[in-house]
């Protein structure tokens, strides 16, 4: 269902072109424990360039085979034609790995200079990766939505946001480096009296695996 929207005709919604640049370092620390130095830029025509960036860091720690735990914090900056405020964030994430597929359940608390209330959010994501080949290059689609389940008088509105949709390519790069090149659409529903709108990206995520410490390869 959630891809299908991709078809809906665009009525009086606003639509963008954007460029999401991303680059995750995975450091192990310990045998199923690593940390996660994340850095994302995201540049927008509507907003005249560069307008969002996040730079953080995860501690994850796998409980399991195909189950891992995770734990970080974003700083969250606005830029240009960014109206919203710089935010910090805390994250906490359960993702496991079935096959070909990858889900993600995770919880932000949203911490922003406009009050003292924190704003929850709740993001559901699934990934499927088909291998093309015998080596390491697949095909992959992924779907994340945006639950927020309270109000906030610095601007945040309960109920469902948005929802991202991605289709690409994952490329290895050498045996530490691997590259998600693809199409993101993002689609904001109407609510709160903002009409809807529409962002077409394409995005690049890099992630390093250092000394071959491989993780499943999720967006933000």
């Amino acid at each position: 269902m959630a891809f299908a929207l991709l078809a809906t005709p665009a009525y009086a919604q606003q639509q963008d072109e954007q460029l999401w640049l991303q680059v995750n370092t995975n450091v192990p620390i310990a045998d199923r424990l690593r940390i996660t130095l994340e850095q994302i830029a995201r540049g927008s025509d509507r907003q005249g360039g560069l307008y969002q960036t996040e730079f953080g860091g995860l501690l994850g720690y796998r409980v399991a085979k195909g189950i891992e735990l995770g734990f970080g914090y974003r700083k969250v900056g606005a830029h240009n034609g960014n109206d919203s405020a710089d935010e910090d964030r805390l994250r906490q994430q359960v993702v496991a790995t079935l096959g070909p597929f990858v889900t993600r359940f995770r919880i932000d608390e949203r911490f922003n200079p406009g009050g003292r209330e924190i704003g929850f959010r709740i993001r559901p994501l699934i990934r499927y990766n088909h291998r093309i080949g015998a080596g390491k290059l697949a095909l992959f689609v992924s779907h994340e939505s945006f639950f927020l389940p309270n109000t906030t008088r610095w601007g945040q509105r309960r109920g469902y946001e948005r929802m991202r949709n991605i289709v690409g390519l994952a490329v290895p790069i050498g045996k530490q480096v691997a590259a998600d090149i693809g199409y993101l659409n993002q689609y904001r529903v109407a609510r709160g009296g903002s009409g809807a709108e529409m962002d077409h990206a394409l995005t690049l995520q890099l992630t390093i695996n250092l000394n071959a410490f491989a993780v499943p390869r999720v967006h933000d």
